[in-house]
């Protein structure tokens, strides 16, 4: 199920979107959010990456120290989500190519 958007949230994506480069965006990021809610979410983004390329729970939980729970909620949304996810990696593996 997807989430609907409530009527301001478009101005955070529009924010996000005015980002110039990684410092940037790194710098948002840390004034937005709690260092545990950075950590949430890049280990979240690490285990989509890592499920992306194949690898197997037990490894991931390896890896990243990430719960089994958030493995498995992370892998629906790779499978069951938006797509957002493999349009990223997709171009990340392009990027690496060219």
């Amino acid at each position: 199920m997807k989430i609907g958007r409530k009527e301001k949230s478009g101005e955070l994506y529009k924010a996000i979107l005015q980002l110039k480069d990684e410092q940037e965006c790194y710098d948002f990021f840390q004034d937005l959010c709690t260092v545990p809610e950075l950590r949430s979410m890049e280990q979240r983004f690490e285990v989509a990456y890592l499920l992306y390329r194949g690898w197997i729970y037990n490894d991931i939980l390896e890896r990243t120290g990430a719960s089994s729970a958030t493995i498995s909620r992370v892998s629906r949304s790779l499978n069951y989500g938006t797509g957002a996810y493999e349009r990223l990696f997709t171009r990340e593996l392009a990027e690496k190519k060219s």
